[in-house]
């Protein structure tokens, strides 16, 4: 008989360990610290979508992230998904907790 086995995926969503809003359990924790304070070079932009694999490298790391809609910003993963992405996107005072797709990311680099 194989023990029981909580069900795996990303932090802080409906049925995952962590999601805000059960009872006695928190939201996911991000850095306890602000990204650097530069904003690094964007590197050559490729006409397709993100891979997964290449932004998995990059997990609880401090990433920039240029969109394509033009936002940028320094992004905390801490979770890749197929087609997704999520972590702690700097607001310019404080870490957030969000989502991305990975079509609307241009290109990242990740330190």
């Amino acid at each position: 008989m194989l023990p029981f086995l909580p069900p795996t995926g990303p932090p802080g969503f409906p049925g995952f360990p962590g999601f805000p809003g059960q009872p006695g359990q928190q939201g996911p924790t991000g850095p306890t610290s602000p990204p650097p304070g530069f904003i690094p070079q964007q590197p050559a932009v490729s006409p397709l979508a993100v891979d997964p694999g290449a932004i998995a490298g990059c997990l609880f790391r401090n990433t920039y992230v240029w969109l394509v809609n033009r936002n940028q910003f320094w992004f905390f993963p801490i979770f890749v998904g197929r087609t997704s992405v999520a972590g702690f996107q700097w607001n310019g005072r404080f870490w957030m907790y969000t989502g991305l797709s990975l079509q609307s990311i241009q290109s990242f680099t990740c330190f």
